[in-house]
């Protein structure tokens, strides 16, 4: 039988010069003493964390919970991406995340919940759920709310839910992509994105056709004629732009940056170079994407601002104090004719535009 390795014991001089500070406040963080800054005490305990020592059992503190982390995949680099900071922001604020992803012939959304209920989690995190989908029967949040499960939403507004929500700026990512591609001198540019029954998929659309009309005066009918709705994906992505580069565009937006490089592989597999034939944004700034061939031009979603503040949200939730939006205006709403008083915040984070090798100038 194979013993198992004994952590080694921890030096003080490499933690203090790991952590960045002195040796005596090393010491006075590990043997729990008063009087040391609150990021003093974590940078310290980061450095045991980092150079592989097990914590003193003073400093190992109780988790407040297990919340639940429910994401769709594993195959897009932004999910795991997400992932890691709202987990390391729950770890912050004492709570043990639980994730649970989904995959063909897996699990579903609900299936997952109903585990997490059973284990009895604090809270849950959705990102890009079943709530983004606008064909998705919105009753089962309610159901949620009605047992007393605190949750957040990431990516994907749904007025009929009461939670809050955590989204990027869609539209706004979409006006800055045309725009970038109209000041290189590209006046077809076509839209490939995701299914048109999710909400990020529609508000990438909208905002697509706004920046049409304002940078070529197109209206709406002619901007639709340059949208592809496909899947989220290489796949998808390479399908998309095939159908659009046939239509003669030269720039194509896309709705991720897996997307985008379908798009590129389209491009090459028709013998035209990215950027000199064809110009290519993505949006995500998914990591590693700055190191593809060509380097991504992207939309930069801003994932660690989104991540903190899903999880502060979330706690403000767990702790009883929801925070709510300003009164339903009903003749927004016709249909809702007894309008609750107060809806729930949608938190909506502007993106970047981050310019790289896969746009240039058209070429005339």
């Amino acid at each position: 039988m194979t013993l198992p390795t004994p952590r080694p014991t921890p030096r003080l001089a490499d933690i203090a010069a790991q952590a960045r500070v002195s040796e005596a406040t090393a010491s006075r963080v590990l043997n729990g003493k008063a009087g040391v800054a609150a990021t003093t005490r974590h940078r310290v305990l980061a450095a045991l964390d980092v150079l592989g020592y097990e914590r003193p059992v003073r400093l190992q503190r109780r988790s407040a919970g297990l919340v639940g982390l429910v994401i769709p995949e594993l195959t897009n680099p932004i999910f795991p991406a997400f992932a890691q900071i709202i987990e390391q922001s729950l770890a912050g604020h004492g709570y043990t995340p639980v994730l649970c992803t989904q995959m063909p012939g897996g699990a579903t959304e609900d299936e997952l919940v109903e585990q997490l209920e059973e284990r009895g989690v604090t809270g849950i995190v959705f990102l890009s759920g079943l709530h983004a989908d606008t064909a998705a029967d919105p009753s089962r949040y309610t159901r949620l709310t009605s047992r007393g499960v605190p949750y957040v939403l990431i990516n994907g507004y749904n007025d009929r839910i009461d939670a809050p929500f955590v989204s990027p700026d869609d539209r706004a990512a979409a006006r800055m992509a045309v725009r970038h591609l109209a000041e290189l001198g590209h006046t077809r540019i076509g839209l490939a994105v995701g299914p048109a029954r999710y909400v990020p998929s529609r508000r990438k659309a909208e905002g697509f056709a706004a920046a049409l009309e304002e940078s070529f005066g197109l209206s709406r009918g002619q901007a639709e004629r340059r949208i592809r709705h496909t899947l989220f994906s290489v796949e998808g992505g390479h399908a998309a732009a095939t159908a659009l580069i046939d239509d003669g565009c030269t720039g194509l937006v896309c709705g991720s940056d897996l997307m985008a490089l379908g798009a590129v592989r389209a491009a090459r597999q028709r013998g035209l170079d990215v950027p000199a034939h064809l110009s290519v944004v993505g949006f995500d700034d998914s990591p590693l994407i700055a190191f593809t061939d060509p380097p991504l031009t992207t939309v930069r979603q801003p994932v660690q601002a989104m991540a903190t503040a899903a999880v502060g949200a979330l706690v403000e939730e767990i702790q009883g104090n929801p925070v709510r939006g300003p009164v339903r205006d009903p003749l927004r709403h016709p249909a809702q004719r007894n309008p609750a008083p107060t809806q729930r915040t949608e938190f909506v984070f502007q993106p970047e535009l981050v310019v790289r090798g896969s746009t240039g100038p058209v070429r005339t």
